[in-house]
């Protein structure tokens, strides 16, 4: 399974659905989808709401491993059951679609224009257990606000430490170094991730596999370059706040990177809507960002 798994991840067209909100962003997902904060009480409840939210859309039928490659889990949502089977055999078994886990716990405050990573302290017990789901890989996200060099290189230092531990378990971990599409200097942020990136894949064991997660560059195709790099597996996009026509329209003009959506892709979803409706409506979307991945 996991060579086959490796083969799509890198050969086949698609995208990577984000599914993995958590803590804080919950509330948010949940009042996008029409569900508001005094529909539920305590985060059990809160919890059983998003479940059956993301249930409604991996077991919609445009949500295939047709235009589809993997799928971004939260640990609850990992933990759950989708139409009898755990999910991550339902994605695989059922859809084809390769399961990952969101593995950080969260952000440290600003410091340095970049926000590291809180410490991941069960982050072995968390991998053994995902190994046994039948995830793939992690992913785990710090975000990069101003073009200052000593904490950009910080956050790829952190990102690549913990992404060996990921890799030393048997999963491929998906490194995300956001960058704030608010940021006034932006560009130059990019550029210096770029070459922080490139410093550590040079480094790197031969036979280590990564991929990344990062926002659509301000200049198109700077990463390009790194697609080619034999340990990149895969780089995906994140929407990063555009809307899913805009995330669209950037992420096409950037060669060999394809979509890591969350809140893009559910744009326009309801739990108010009809199961036709909501599923016409998911098949727009998949279809959308799939033309959007193919360059």
């Amino acid at each position: 399974m996991k060579n086959e798994q490796l083969r799509r991840m890198h050969e086949d067209a698609g995208f990577i659905a984000a599914l993995d909100q958590s803590g804080g962003s919950t509330p948010k997902a949940l009042a996008q989808y029409g569900i508001p904060e005094s529909a539920f009480s305590g985060d059990a409840a809160m919890f059983d709401m998003v479940h059956a939210m993301r249930t409604r859309i991996m077991t919609c039928p445009a949500f295939n491993g047709e235009h589809i490659l993997g799928a971004i889990l939260f640990e609850d949502t990992m933990d759950r059951m989708v139409e009898g089977l755990p999910t991550a055999d339902y994605l695989w078994n059922r859809k084809r679609i390769i399961p990952f886990l969101k593995v950080d716990k969260g952000l440290e405050s600003l410091n340095d224009g970049v926000q590291m990573m809180k410490p991941i302290s069960d982050l072995d017990a968390l991998l053994d257990r995902a190994a046994g789901r039948g995830i793939f890989g992690t992913k785990m996200r710090s975000v990069i606000k101003e073009a200052n060099p000593s904490g950009i290189k910080a956050v790829v230092a952190q990102q690549f430490d913990v992404a060996m531990r990921i890799a030393a378990a048997g999963l491929v971990p998906i490194i995300e170094p956001e960058t704030d599409i608010h940021s006034p200097d932006r560009q130059h942020a990019e550029s210096l991730l770029k070459t922080a990136v490139k410093d550590h894949l040079a480094a790197l064991d031969p036979a280590v596999k990564v991929m990344f997660k990062f926002s659509i560059p301000v200049e198109d195709n700077l990463y390009h370059q790194l697609t080619t790099d034999p340990h990149v597996l895969r780089i995906v996009a994140l929407s990063g706040g555009y809307n899913q026509a805009e995330a669209n329209q950037r992420l096409s003009r950037n060669k060999g990177i394809i979509a890591s959506f969350s809140r893009a892709l559910v744009e326009g979803l309801s739990a108010q809507q009809s199961d036709e409706a909501f599923n016409t409506k998911l098949d727009s979307s998949v279809k959308a960002i799939y033309a959007a991945s193919a360059t």
